[in-house]
């Protein structure tokens, strides 16, 4: 008996030996105002980058791998002021930084969802975060913050990539669109502060919920339980996007039972937007709710609601701005002493997402989720090929109501009267004094043919697509030892989407005639006219489906595995995956012009096998100096969008289509230290296989009969034009630097050089409804620059933090090496070829090289203030935030794109001799000077 006690003592005592024996680093954070414990807080030994977290009671611990010496604790969580906590470890001894706390940060409130961006720009967003090989960060660095806060109004473009390069996603669910392949931030806009736990990656660096982009990773956590109790209400006023935001919410923390809950309500308003007669009308709910089952398992389910519209604004041409300035918007004319704007969007779709969680270990826990999204997205506009059939043959059709419609501006007369410029004064007078649409006389023209007898020759009508959306995945995250972290996941995504044009008002008559009056080869084919002949010459009300009809399904399965592994003087990590696609075209409605199969029932499924593989490293040469490299090759199949090349009539898929491939390499050099960080990066990405689909009008386009039997018309016709095999090339360098140059002052400093050019000379074909997929040849592309906004910008600026909790920053932003987005039609055979299939006679290399030089932008600089002040309340808040975008008001071009009507030589060489081209490009200007106010009482 006396042994065993001995042994069970020793055994005791040699447990407290080894547990005392250990180097530890613990402690626990608080909230500054409440003194309540903060979960969830990011703490990381800035030095050798280990990560952890507070649990539900605020408390953390580092146990394994501890380093000795001086080190820096870096204390962070979205929506406080991240701290840095000098501390000396010695062997075998304990650290103890017991409450230490963190305050609320009213700079917090500058997010991109609402200083610079309106929901339509945020679609292109690219934010990410740059970190070290296997670290998720609570906040973005300065680069990231930069490209953010003061490079996205100019439409910057990481690494001049899209959003679709990203993955975004809401509790382990990707939010990326099938369609397009771009998360839609309009689904869960003006809900900022129950988004802000987001775990952030960039580029190819790992991420624990799924493979990813090139661009990375954002997971927006919204477990009911990551909130501590308390809420906020905050009132915002601005002359952007909307001019009045309201919200509020409230989270209850952990209650009895094992609940927590977090709501949100929001809204935001406005009758203009910057732009002229841009209504902003939006409110979004939130509901998070979450129940502790066991210590082991919880379940969580949110729901998001964010129904939205807003009114849009035109690209124009510089004729129009010169005439009317940068806010002039073309879509829109007064009714009944109110703005109309004719082109709406509005988003409906809520989100609900359930979610198991289940922790079978300390290191190991598996994460269950489905979600289901629905409801709708239309683009409203106005048609006016309303017609009526006399004999069988089309008749009638208004005329284009728009005010900037081509035979309404100066440049026409002044083309074709050029002797009489009287007529060109006339116009231009007519354009300064009213240039809207005249709503009056559209329902007049409409109430007038229905007296007749006829039928409404105006319609209001939207492109609508309802989407019925179910994901489910389920994710193994588990640490095998100190050293390595495994990651996998299954997921799966099954896709039902309705398509068609919803005919929304009238505007005065009773009917409309769904049939295309303008098909062109109606003598020759009298069917092209009916857009159904299931049930041609139908008279359509409100509320019906008309032109086109047809549904889109969509599956993808795929996996991911991953492993990390981390070392005292290197970090790596490899990761592969692999996703089967499948896409299918139902139509509704049999086209005219593509009778029987080829237009309704369901077409052939397009199948695509997409691999994935990314790896890298990260060299820690000393606690200060760390090198970083990673590269990756993801094969994905193209975006629906890019699959049909016309979708909307036939079930024709894109000649040769195949899965789109990226290569993409980077390396970093990163510098620490207590008073200054700063990155590095030099990248390289090179994209193949891809395809772009384009719609538009054309005139010239006599290459066509070169390749057909029959004789094509060479005047205006709508052409779809199909873009195949492109590759392209983005390198480039980015540099993020921050000084702390005393407690009150940091400096800081971003730098990006970038080159995006198409890097070959990518197929071409055209199709329309009188030929198909009818091959160009090749698109001279190779060289040219992408549209991707600015290609070179800097940033330099400082902050002003005040101990009397008040601060105020400003910053100078240059930006240059932005191009305007070409015509590729213009780059291909058919720009020298007359309309008998022959090259012009006329024909002059020269000039021609001249026409088709690319267009630059000039460059220009913008100044942007922020500020801001807080006041305590014995345990409340109140806090402020002010920015002023643009102080100096400089007027800029921000983006634009070549019209391709002009589509050969003589047409586009004779435009361009006009002092104001008549089909000129479009562009696109920056705002003026602009303010945002924030004002939060944090409860």
């Amino acid at each position: 008996m006396k042994k065993e006690l001995y042994i069970s003592l020793f055994g005791m005592f040699s447990i407290f030996t080894v547990f005392a024996q250990q180097t530890i680093i613990k402690g626990s954070v608080k909230d500054a105002v409440s003194f309540e414990p903060i979960p969830n807080v990011s703490i990381t030994i800035e030095e050798t980058y280990q990560l952890t977290q507070t649990d539900a009671d605020g408390v953390f611990i580092f146990s394994a791998h501890v380093p000795l010496g001086e080190q820096v604790l870096k204390i962070s969580k979205a929506g406080y002021v991240t701290k840095r906590y000098p501390i000396v470890v010695n062997e075998t001894r304990t650290v103890d930084i017991t409450d230490m706390t963190l305050e609320f940060d009213v700079v917090s409130t500058q997010d991109i969802f609402t200083i610079s961006l309106s929901d339509d720009e945020l679609n292109d967003d690219t934010g990410g975060s740059d970190n070290i090989s296997g670290l998720l960060a609570a906040s973005l660095d300065i680069f990231q913050r930069t490209v953010a806060f003061e490079f996205s109004a100019s439409f910057f473009r990481v690494r001049g990539l899209d959003s679709e390069n990203s993955s975004v996603l809401i509790n382990g669910i990707e939010m990326n669109k099938l369609f397009n392949g771009r998360p839609q931030w309009s689904h869960w806009g003006g809900l900022n502060d129950v988004l802000r736990n987001q775990e952030l990656t960039s580029g190819l660096i790992p991420s624990a919920y799924n493979f990813g982009g090139i661009l990375g990773t954002t997971n927006m956590n919204t477990r009911a339980s990551n909130f501590g109790e308390g809420g906020q209400i905050t009132y915002s006023f601005s002359n952007r996007s909307y001019t009045n935001r309201t919200m509020a919410s409230y989270a209850t923390g952990l209650m009895k039972g094992g609940w927590s809950m977090a709501f949100m309500l929001s809204r935001r308003w406005g009758n203009e937007g910057f732009q002229d007669a841009t209504f902003y009308n939006s409110n979004s709910f939130f509901v998070s709710v979450d129940k502790k089952i066991s210590d082991k398992q919880s379940l969580n389910i949110t729901s998001i609601y964010a129904p939205n519209k807003r009114g849009k604004s035109s690209p124009n041409t510089q004729e129009v701005y010169d005439l009317k300035g940068i806010k002039y918007n073309e879509y829109w004319g007064w009714q009944d002493g109110e703005q109309r704007n004719s082109r709406t969007k509005e988003v409906d779709e809520p989100i609900v997402i359930l979610n198991h969680y289940w922790n079978f270990s300390k290191n190991t826990s598996l994460t269950n989720a489905i979600a289901y999204q629905f409801g709708k997205q239309g683009n409203s506009r106005l048609d006016y090929n309303g017609t009526d059939l006399v004999n069988g043959y089309p008749e009638g059709g208004g005329s284009n109501p728009s005010a900037t419609y081509y035979q309404n501006l100066p440049s026409y007369f002044e083309r074709n009267f050029s002797n009489d410029l009287g007529f060109a004064y006339t116009a231009q007078q007519a354009f300064l004094n009213n240039g809207q649409i005249n709503w009056n006389d559209l329902y007049s023209a409409n109430i007038s043919n229905t007296i007749q007898g006829g039928h409404a020759i105006y319609a209001l009508y939207e492109d609508r697509v309802d989407d019925k959306q179910v994901t489910f995945n389920t994710t193994l995250n588990t640490q095998i030892n100190d050293h390595i972290i495994f990651n996998a996941a299954i997921n799966y995504k099954v896709l039902n989407s309705k398509n068609y044009a919803k005919v929304l008002d009238l505007l005065g008559s009773k009917g409309y005639l769904d049939v295309d009056g303008y098909a062109n080869d109606f003598v020759n084919n009298p069917s092209a006219i009916q857009n159904d002949l299931l049930n041609p010459n139908r008279i359509v009300g409100v509320g019906d489906a008309f032109k086109y009809n047809y549904n889109l399904k969509a599956e993808v399965i795929g996996s991911y595995v991953q492993s990390q592994f981390k070392y005292n003087k290197i970090d790596f990590y490899t990761a592969g995956n692999v996703i089967n696609t499948t896409y299918q075209r139902e139509g509704v409605f049999e086209n005219g012009s593509f009778p029987g199969v080829a237009s309704v029932g369901n077409g052939k499924k397009v199948n695509f096998l997409g691999l994935g593989t990314k790896a890298g490293a990260t060299y820690k040469i000393t606690g200060k100096h760390l090198l970083d490299m990673n590269l990756g090759y993801i094969s994905k199949a193209p975006f629906i969008q890019n699959t049909y090349s016309n979708s909307r009539e036939n079930h024709n898929v894109v000649p040769n289509i195949s899965k789109e491939k990226t290569s993409s390499i980077d390396a970093s050099y990163i510098f620490r230290s207590p008073i200054m960080k700063a990155k590095l990066t030099g990248y390289y990405t090179h994209m193949k296989a891809a395809n772009e689909i384009s719609f538009f009008f054309a005139d010239g386009i006599g290459a066509i009969n070169a390749f057909t039997e029959n004789s094509f018309n060479e005047d205006a016709n709508f052409v779809q034009e199909i873009l195949q095999g492109i590759k392209k090339k983005h390198v480039g360098s980015e540099l993020g630097v921050e000084s702390q140059i005393t407690t009150s002052i940091k400096l800081k400093g971003a730098f990006a050089m970038g080159q995006f050019t198409y890097n070959n000379n990518p197929d071409l074909y055209l199709s329309s409804e009188d030929f198909t997929n009818v091959y160009l040849g090749k698109a001279h592309l190779k060289n040219y620059k992408l549209a991707a906004g600015p290609q070179t910008a800097y940033s330099m600026g400082f902050e002003y933090r005040d101990p009397d909790y008040w601060w105020f920053g400003a910053t100078t932003n240059f930006f240059s090496n932005t191009y305007i987005d070409i015509s590729t039609l213009t780059r291909s055979s058919n720009f020298n070829t007359d309309v008998d299939g022959q090259p012009f006679n006329d024909y002059d290399v020269t000039l021609a090289k001249a026409l088709l030089k690319q267009e630059r932008f000039e460059d220009y600089m913008i100044v942007n203030l922020t500020g801001g002040k807080s006041w305590r309340i014995k345990s409340k808040y109140i806090g402020m935030f002010v920015s002023v975008n643009n102080l100096l008001d400089v007027v800029h071009k921000t983006g634009g794109f070549e019209q391709s009507r002009n589509a050969n030589f003589r047409e586009l060489r004779d435009d361009k001799a006009l002092n104001k081209p008549v089909f000129g490009s479009k562009y696109w200007y920056g705002r003026g000077t602009t303010y945002f106010v924030n004002v939060n009482y944090r409860i």
